[in-house]
Formats: C-alpha cells, structure tokens, sequence
C-alpha cells in the first residue's frame, strides 16, 4: 500500500508530460509557414485537377504540396511552383513569398534545366542513337553547368527564408528495366535515361548537402511503379496530352512524393 502513492504520482507526471509534448508537437505542426516552389513535378501536372486561377503553371490539388498543407493545416500556405520552370524561373518568379518567417520550404527543380523534356521527345521521335547521344548531352550539362545553378537557387532560397527547414525532392527513375512493355522505346534507350535520372540525382543530392538542406529521394518510392512496371505512377507518352508524359499520376504524386515530404520534414 505504500507504494501506490509514489506509482500513482509518477504515472500522473508521465501523462502530464506526454500531453505538453503532444501539445508542443501539434503547435509546431500547425505554426508552420510553408512555400511550395518548384517545376511541373512540384506543381502536379499528370495528376490532373488543375487549379484553373494557375493558368498554365498548372497546380493541382493533388500535387503532394497540397496534399501536404491538407494533412498538416499550416499556419500558411503559399503554392508558387510553375509547369516548365527552371532554376532561372525560380529565382525570378517564385521566391517572393519567402521571408524570416517560412519555417519550411519544399522544391523539386533541375530536370528542365537538363532538357528532360527535350530529351524524351528525341528518344520517342528519333530513335535509339539520337537517343542515346541526346541523354549524354543532358549527361554533360548535369555534370558540369548544374551544379552552379542549383547553388544559386538554393543560395537565394537560404537569403530569404534564412530560418526554413528545406527540403529539396528529386525525380524518379521513369523506366522498369525487362520490364512488360512491348512496344516503345529500345531497352537501350531506357537505360541510357535511366541513367541520367540517376545521376540527376547523384548531383542534386550533394548540392543538398552542401548548403545543409534535406534531400528527399523518390526512387524508392516509385520502385516497381515505373512506366513498364505493370502498375505505373508515371505517365507513358500521352498524344492526346502531350504535356503530361513523363509526370506523375495522381497516384504517383500521392504515393511516391507525398510521403517523402512528410517523413523527412
């Protein structure tokens, strides 16, 4: 009987502790001031739903950003990323609701830079060795002139938002290998992109790094949802819609970039 006082007083404390925690956890949670920048993968086009007032920079509301603010109710929210942009685009066109205030900041950017998009269209319309020559020259660029963009675009980001947590997402691999396509691109063809998927990657990630931000890497997630998988998260060329080949579905927005984010915010 004399120890039911000190247990009974202990288990109290614990439960008082564990609710200030929770509390704080949930405050945190909700005080937050996020900025969504970015490209078409940061924007949603492929997942359809597009708000009509974003014109052409195409946001949806199934873009992980979204899906994001919708689970997490920050304090604010602020959805700048843009269809097409680049790491220029950014600068000038996407930073300014950054402040001292902006606790997290999200972004996926570079694939355009590279000339993904231009990439592809060669590999669908010409063959496998202008393929092959075309995703080497992107090969080129992301080595050697990427770097300097993505440190001048994270540079400005850190400049004006000097207290976010960052969180820098990067693109998936686009093909299963000996996968169950049958018609298309040659398998030589999708490895060569994947490759340069990889190495867009590689050079983003350190780039992350060194200005102390988190990078986000969707590869896993999309494993096994890849164009050829059976089960793809990624859209095949689409004629009809040109613009939304290669980009996430709405499946692939929610189970390939949302989680990301939020486990490594």
């Amino acid at each position: 009987m004399r120890t039911s006082r000190p247990v009974s007083a202990v288990l109290g404390l614990l439960l008082t502790v564990t609710a200030v925690l929770l509390g704080t956890s949930e405050a945190q949670a909700a005080g937050d001031n996020y900025v969504a920048l970015g490209d078409s993968y940061s924007s949603g086009v492929g997942a359809g739903s597009y708000d009509s007032a974003s014109g052409s920079c195409k946001r949806s509301t199934k873009a992980y950003p979204v899906l994001w603010k919708n689970a997490n109710a920050p304090a604010s929210f602020n959805f700048t990323a843009c269809s097409g942009a680049k790491t220029t685009d950014v600068i000038n066109n996407q930073l300014g609701p950054l402040n001292s205030a902006t606790t997290l900041v999200s972004i996926s950017i570079g694939g355009n830079d590279a000339g993904f998009s231009d990439a592809m269209t060669t590999c669908v319309l010409q063959g496998t060795t202008a393929c092959v020559n075309r995703i080497n020259e992107a090969k080129a660029y992301i080595n050697n002139t990427l770097p300097g963009r993505l440190d001048t675009v994270y540079s400005a980001i850190r400049s004006r938002a000097p207290s976010a947590h960052v969180v820098v997402l990067g693109y998936p691999r686009f093909y299963k290998i000996d996968g169950s396509c049958i018609v298309g691109l040659s398998e030589t063809s999708r490895v060569a992109i994947n490759s340069a998927a990889d190495l867009l990657s590689d050079v983003t990630a350190k780039k992350v790094a060194d200005h102390g931000f988190t990078y986000g890497d969707v590869r896993g997630t999309f494993t096994g949802h890849e164009i050829c998988s059976g089960d793809a998260w990624l859209h095949s060329v689409n004629w009809l819609n040109i613009g939304e080949s290669y980009h996430p579905t709405a499946s692939g927005q929610s189970g390939g970039y949302y989680p990301v984010l939020e486990a490594r915010h």
